[in-house]
């Protein structure tokens, strides 16, 4: 997992999906009485979104415009479709699956799920919530303005659903799932959108409910004073208490991948580090020959548990990619495709029981057309390059919306006498329901040409 690109429990590597050659995977019975469970309702009925001159207009609310707005109307248009919620489609039902698990395996002491679900929190947030309340420092790259959407320098559309962590354990929640829509500048290619959606865990303990199974537990404790942090606990932490939290952890995200992939699978554990958790895991499972991350998790830093009123308690929180998942239990090729609103796709997913099989069958795959873009790169005042490549994704992003399947680069020159440097992106386009002509893709790309000179300052080499 990159940090500085993926800086919450809750988000997958940014690595490309391994070729999928079977989908179809077993699965297991599960209880989805779901009816009487607890979480938040949906409405779809969204305000639509507006961008103006000295304000923007999202989910019924206005913000301020400033000097780090960067959120764009493409991407607005996402906000509010919730993919996550709409019965049937892909998400929905990887989602469902995992709540139907956790509602089945964990049940509290009167009979009711333990863990509570929360689906339908807007992904508007503050800057605090998406990373100071995460520990995340004031220096960090993860929060550059070239990686988030921001809607001004207070205000930003999430990067992962971790940044209500607090505010729901704050609430008095110990065991809860959250799931939602993300949003994240990106590079474009088959598994990567600006917009993907997240499901996390979280489980706090007490005293009494970590060790009443232990033999002697009432002798033990969660805590310790004058204690230090090692690779294998933090300070505040003994180490039979970070022990126990992470078999718990362990045990219970061993249960999910193999009720979701099936038995026979064979998983492992990598150290990693996060500013939010300690100890800090990625779990790897064996799927078609290779080792494929699904997930972070960890250990939860205590400062966040005590900032949020629960410094009594010691916890632990995962995080996984719904796309991720979706994508390899149907053999879904394309993240495009979870937008579409082609019928031949939806239809698929209309399944009476959510543990049924699917198997994705493709939609026609119409031709490719691909077009290049070279110029030369804008320096600012003080000779350094003011260009990033993020800017120029979500500049096509935003004319060509999804009929762009990848861009990438292809050539890089640094002229020898003046030191600039040029740079040459191959851009392929690809509608997901019909044939393009070059003529329409040539209107587009001629708009990407001008704007990136306009509002990028490159210099045209074409």
């Amino acid at each position: 997992m990159t940090l500085h690109r993926i800086p919450a429990v809750l988000l997958l590597p940014s690595s490309p999906l391994p070729l999928l050659h079977r989908c179809c995977l077993s699965t297991l019975l599960s209880n989805h009485s779901a009816a009487s469970h607890r979480h938040l309702s949906t409405d779809n009925h969204a305000p639509q979104p507006v961008i103006g001159q000295e304000s923007v207009e999202v989910l019924g609310h206005t913000y301020p415009r400033d000097d780090f707005t960067n959120v764009t109307p493409k991407i607005l248009e996402k906000v509010g479709r919730n993919l996550h919620n709409q019965s049937h489609h892909p998400l929905w039902l990887i989602k469902e699956r995992i709540k139907a698990h956790f509602y089945s395996s964990y049940i509290g002491r009167w009979g009711n799920p333990l863990f509570s679900v929360h689906d339908n929190l807007s992904p508007v947030v503050t800057v605090e919530q998406n990373f100071d309340s995460l520990l995340i420092p004031p220096d960090h790259p993860s929060r550059k303005r070239g990686d988030n959407y921001y809607l001004n320098r207070k205000t930003m559309l999430r990067a992962h659903t971790s940044a209500h962590q607090r505010e729901l354990v704050r609430s008095g929640l110990d065991a809860f799932l959250l799931a939602g829509d993300v949003y994240r500048r990106d590079e474009i290619d088959a598994s990567h959108y600006p917009v993907f959606h997240q499901m996390e865990g979280v489980r706090l303990f007490s005293n009494h409910e970590l060790f009443s199974k232990v033999q002697n537990g009432e002798e033990l404790s969660l805590f310790e004073r004058g204690g230090r942090r090692t690779p294998h606990k933090q300070e505040a932490h003994t180490l039979e208490a970070v022990k126990l939290v992470e078999f718990d952890l362990k045990n219970t995200l061993t249960r999910l991948v193999t009720h979701l992939f099936g038995e026979d699978l064979e998983v492992r554990w990598v150290d990693c580090y996060f500013p939010f958790t300690h100890p800090s895991f990625e779990m790897e499972v064996r799927f078609q020959g290779d080792w494929m991350e699904v997930l972070g998790c960890g250990v939860m830093e205590q400062e966040l548990l005590n900032s949020a009123g629960a410094g009594n308690k010691a916890g632990w929180a995962f995080g996984l990619g719904l796309e991720r998942l979706a994508m390899v239990l149907y053999g879904i090729p394309d993240i495009r495709l979870f937008w579409s609103e082609d019928e031949r796709f939806l239809k698929q997913f209309r399944v009476t029981d959510i543990e049924q099989s699917i198997c994705f069958q493709p939609l026609s795959k119409y031709p490719p057309l691909h077009n290049d873009i070279s110029f030369w790169l804008p320096k600012s005042k003080d000779g350094q390059e003011s260009f990033t490549e993020n800017d120029f994704y979500e500049l096509v992003r935003s004319i060509g919306g999804d009929l762009v399947e990848k861009v990438s680069l292809v050539d890089e020159f640094t002229h020898p006498k003046t030191g600039r440097r040029s740079q040459c992106y191959r851009i392929i386009y690809r509608h997901m329901e019909r044939t393009l002509t070059q003529q329409e893709v040539r209107l587009v790309h001629g708009q990407i040409e001008h704007s990136a000179q306009t509002k990028l300052g490159v210099e045209g080499r074409y």
